[in-house]
């Protein structure tokens, strides 16, 4: 589809009204897109109505259907739950209450209605719609709206945007509300672990997911736990003793505490429930070990949004508004959803039905299937939880020699991505070398070997626990050359960011002066600055957005006192814009100056200008955002110095630079399932490279695809040569010439009420959902 003209649109929004509703359980992330809605709904001319209470406030009417302004919903993005409520409403389920509510949408001119809800609330929406006319008819024939009225009203375009923690929803990658949920699991995932070490303990924890386990998986997963129960995979009879085993399996080899994550809606295979007591009771009785039952419940529902939350609800909004302004009486009811990176329109009902299949295949005990049916990712998480949980006796030795290393920056979600190629590489036959501080270990021998039980408690790390450096081999060529030789190492795994990607150029464009470098060589991007060439997303992104997210959140806060001020907050990236653009539509910020959109002096003083006429209104406080080499002249102080100029009387300043805490912290849910997931991918190439170069007696790798770069580009998995990408790659700035996430820059403009071009803005395609579609793994 070809990109918007904002002026066309304005056109089109005017004399439109649009409402916005939250609906049925909540999930954080509804905020940013009732704020997403709000404003773009007013951005494009368009009257915005905010119902509050769900559909109960649909049926009430009243000052539950209140008109929205631009600061109605400032300062509401980093809040949980839904600022305009949300309740289960059995009225509108009857054919009285839909009457009700269609009264109450027509006398405010109101033909086109946002829902953030459930698959249940969306299929009401759908209802109403398809009802619409003949409630018209009935409003009519009552007298309570006369034929005119009902004429100017007689379409209702609906558009759904799926807020659910479970991700149960089939045909988009992720809900609303999903990685916050996991988020909190997480938090308390890793404080269980600390108090369950100290005391050698078993804990059993039970999540959210009455009929679907992604929270339970993605969760294993991400904490390595030792057995899981989720709905759509019942164990098979006699679980029991292979379960126990494990835990003694586990303590034997040496672990000081056993984690045990159970979906609510887990059961076995006679479809009977799997209760967490009943396991503690189990393990207590099998194998006395002092164990405790935690449950979640509601915690998972609540607190601030993750910045993937707030930017995919931020996205998913601004593209609501937009298939709203196109629809026509033919355009069937759509649900905003991701696919890769990109908000995309799937049809409501193809949804919903494929939605429906997963749970008949359940209720048929057809569980391979209802696996399958959730989708790929779902899918490829539970075959890589199953692949990592528990040692695989390798088959027959390889006399391969693996080689694993960090280098650059830490980032997040590295150790993960360790751990999971260590095991992997392990249960193919692999000998596994771990090397410390990067290609300067290389070189100097800091080179051992690593068992199934080094990396033991891993995933949940943050840093780099084998150590990493930036420095490039070209510098020691000669003696990584010799060690390679000497530890007979027939591949390299460098996880690592732009420096990784850099160092193994370099190699391959050695191997002509050494046949010790034609050996498989592959680099997993892993870095916050998310600059890596070849790839959408790198390990350590997300973490640190999240950090630099909560970073400015605390930051807002504290002027709450305060009237009128304005933050000027400096990021990392280093010439990438990618972490001050994202955290920026996370957090709201009024401005993100990068390097990649180049602005002078009359940018940052309209900007000041604009800023200060926000603040003489209804604003109390401005953030703006600016990525450490964004600018050689205009530099932070610079900026701070300007603005507090420029706004005196009006607001005043404060500057503050993140620094190295986008370096540090726990990694996010994201990053260490992503992580898992590129260090299976990158083993699993590494190892075929090996079996197809292996001739007579030795490994000799010289062609170009043996170098590669293991990138995600939108849903698609890919190695890609190192030498390829070096016609693509800016190697002054460090980072690819064209980057994707730079679309999203027009978005963050306008939400902050910038006269922008909207022309670069690109509307979401039409996806159905099919099974073939949703088979794809998303690499979330």
């Amino acid at each position: 589809m070809s990109s918007m003209d904002l002026e066309k649109l304005k056109m089109t929004g005017a004399g439109r009204a649009i409402a916005v509703l939250t609906s049925g359980g909540d999930a954080q992330g509804m905020n940013a897109a009732v704020r997403a809605v709000t404003r773009m709904g007013i951005y494009v001319g368009a009257k915005v109505y905010l119902i509050h209470e769900g559909y109960q406030g649909l049926v009430d009417g009243g000052d539950n259907i209140k008109l929205a302004h631009w600061h109605s919903v400032t300062n509401i993005i980093q809040l949980g739950g839904t600022i305009i409520g949300s309740a289960r409403c059995k009225a509108f389920q009857t054919r009285e209450g839909r009457i009700a509510a269609a009264f109450n949408l027509v006398k405010k001119g109101i033909t086109n209605l946002c829902v953030c809800g459930g698959d249940g609330s969306l299929t009401g929406a759908n209802i109403f719609r398809s009802e619409w006319s003949g409630l018209l008819d009935e409003l009519v024939q009552k007298g309570r709206i006369t034929d005119t009225l009902a004429k100017q009203h007689n379409n209702l375009n609906i558009v759904g945007l799926v807020g659910s923690i479970d991700n149960d929803f089939c045909g988009t990658d992720m809900t609303i509300g999903a990685d916050s949920a996991l988020h909190r699991i997480m938090e308390i995932v890793d404080a269980i672990m600390t108090t369950a070490n100290s005391h050698q303990r078993t804990f059993v924890l039970e999540v959210m997911g009455r009929h679907c386990g992604y929270l339970a998986l993605v969760s294993a997963l991400a904490s390595g736990a030792d057995w899981l129960f989720i709905p759509e995979a019942p164990p098979m009879k006699g679980w029991e003793d292979r379960m126990c085993a494990r835990l003694e399996g586990s303590r034997n080899k040496g672990s000081r505490l056993n984690i045990i994550i159970v979906a609510e809606g887990a059961i076995d295979s006679d479809g009977k429930p799997i209760s967490s007591t009943y396991i503690k009771d189990l393990v207590v009785k099998r194998l006395g070990y002092d164990t405790r039952v935690t449950v979640l419940g509601h915690v998972q529902r609540g607190g601030t949004p993750s910045a993937f939350d707030r930017i995919l609800s931020t996205k998913l909004g601004v593209e609501a508004v937009i298939a709203l302004i196109e629809a026509s009486p033919d355009t069937p009811a759509c649900v905003i959803g991701l696919s890769g990176n990109h908000a995309v329109r799937l049809p409501l009902m193809e949804c919903v039905d494929m939605t429906k299949l997963v749970q008949k295949a359940m209720n048929e005990k057809r569980f391979e299937e209802a696996v399958k049916l959730r989708g790929g990712s779902f899918e490829n998480n539970w075959n890589i939880y199953q692949l990592l949980a528990f040692p695989k006796p390798a088959t027959a030795e390889s006399n391969f020699s693996v080689a694993i290393l960090n280098v650059g920056a830490p980032a997040g979600g590295m150790n993960a991505a360790v751990r999971s190629a260590v095991r992997v590489a392990l249960a193919h036959g692999h000998k596994v070398y771990g090397v410390h501080d990067g290609f300067e270990g290389l070189a100097n021998g800091s080179i051992f070997e690593m068992k199934w039980h080094n990396v033991a408690g891993w995933t949940g790390q943050g840093g780099s626990l084998l150590g990493t450096k930036r420095t490039c081999p070209a510098k020691f060529m000669e003696k990584i050359v010799e060690n390679i030789g000497r530890f007979s190492i027939t591949a390299l795994l460098v996880i690592g960011g732009f420096e990784g990607y850099e160092g193994v150029l370099q190699l391959y464009e050695a191997r002509s002066h050494f046949d010790e470098l034609c050996i498989p060589m592959c680099v997993v991007p892993a870095t916050i600055s998310n600059n890596v060439p070849g790839t959408d997303f790198s390990l350590g992104a997300d973490t640190a957005v999240n950090a630099a997210m909560e970073g400015c959140d605390k930051i807002k806060q504290s002027a709450s006192g305060t009237k009128r001020r304005v933050f000027v907050v400096e990021t990392m990236g280093g010439y990438c814009g990618y972490l001050a653009t994202s955290t920026g539509i996370a957090v709201g910020a009024d401005a993100a100056y990068i390097f990649e959109e180049p602005f002078n002096i009359h940018d940052l003083k309209t900007n000041v200008e604009h800023l200060a006429e926000k603040m003489k209104k209804d604003i109390q406080r401005g953030l703006v955002l600016r990525n450490e080499y964004c600018h050689k002249n205009y530099t932070t102080d610079f900026i701070y110095r300007l603005y507090s100029e420029e706004g005196k009387g009006v607001f005043d300043c404060r500057v503050n630079v993140l620094g190295h805490l986008q370096q540090g912290g726990a990694p996010s849910p994201f990053d260490r399932n992503f992580g898992s997931k590129l260090g299976v991918k990158a083993t699993q190439w590494i190892s075929e490279r090996l079996t197809e170069n292996f001739r007579q007696g030795r490994v000799f790798a010289n062609s170009p695809d043996t170098a590669c770069v293991l990138g995600l580009n939108r849903k698609v998995v890919s190695f890609i040569p190192v030498t390829d990408l070096k016609a693509s790659t800016d190697f002054e700035h460090r980072m690819p010439k064209v980057q994707w996430w730079f679309n999203l820059r027009p978005m963050l403009k306008m939400l902050a009420r910038y006269q922008t071009n909207f022309i670069e803005y690109v509307p979401g395609e039409i996806e159905h959902v099919t099974r073939r579609s949703i088979s794809i793994d998303a690499g979330f």
